[in-house]
């Protein structure tokens, strides 16, 4: 009796072992199925794999990805990513006629980047073809199962300029975890802030200009007040006074009055 219950056991055990491995397989399977039934992808999307952003990461970066739908149906279109706080999307969501081409601008916001640090942001395209008649897009995509979406997957991958990832490269020996500072080149940049920083560096230089004319002419003008204050005729200290100049003169015509008195005197006492 207890070889036959332990017989019993066995087998009610190799039983329970066969059912869960038949589960176990039986949900792989359908889970295979569904990933093989899940639709193609219908959209180009350039690039396909990856989306690169280029350094210095201190100031927002902006990537491009362009969907064009070669398909003669209307396919609505939603860009998803694993870290929605770093990045800006334009537009996240739309549609696309068919035949037509679409530019998504991402911008990564500005962020302390450190090469040792891997980097795990991705972004998803999900798709699907649009319904006829008027449907609400919103709640079109709160219902619909994923086993119904045509989506991709690109990573993004962060690239620093050659001259400064060659300057960042030593102080990260010295002391891995000190952060680099960086500085903005003109050609991350916008072309328009480009612009008008040349401007307002125009204007500045002109400004420069006009303030070192204006202290020249200051010189100048001084120059010449100075130049006409020394050509004053200054009096002579060695030239006697001019009373004293005179004072011969008056004596020369009273003695000649004199003479002449004395002469007229004397012609008429002789």
């Amino acid at each position: 009796m207890s070889a036959l219950a332990t017989a019993r056991s066995h087998l009610k055990y190799r039983a329970c072992a066969l059912a869960v491995r038949k589960c176990s397989i039986t949900g792989i399977c359908q889970r295979k199925v569904k990933r093989m039934a899940k639709p193609e992808q219908v959209l180009n999307i350039e690039p396909q794999n990856e989306l690169r952003f280029r350094g210095p990461f201190n100031a927002p970066v902006t990537s491009y990805m362009k969907l064009t739908n070669p398909s003669d149906k209307k396919v609505l279109f939603k860009i998803k990513t694993t870290a929605p706080k770093k990045y800006c999307v334009r537009p996240n969501s739309g549609l696309l006629e068919p035949n037509t081409s679409i530019e998504i601008a991402i911008s990564l916001q500005p962020f302390l980047f450190d090469p040792a640090e891997k980097n795990k942001h991705k972004f998803m395209v999900q798709t699907l073809f649009a319904p006829d008649g008027d449907v609400n897009l919103e709640q079109l995509w709160k219902e619909i199962g994923p086993e119904q979406l045509m989506d991709s997957k690109l990573k993004c991958v962060f690239e620093m300029p050659v001259e400064q990832n060659e300057s960042q490269e030593e102080p990260a020996k010295a002391s891995p975890k000190a952060p680099v500072v960086q500085s903005v080149p003109n050609n991350a940049i916008d072309p328009e802030l480009q612009k008008a920083a040349e401007e307002v560096q125009q204007l500045r230089e002109e400004e420069s200009s006009l303030r070192q004319e204006n202290l020249r002419l200051k010189e100048e003008i001084l120059q010449l007040k100075l130049a006409a204050g020394t050509r004053v005729t200054q009096p002579n200290r060695y030239a006697p006074p001019a009373q004293q100049q005179n004072i011969p003169v008056i004596y020369m015509a009273v003695a000649v009055i004199l003479g002449f008195l004395g002469i007229v005197l004397g012609k008429f006492v002789l």
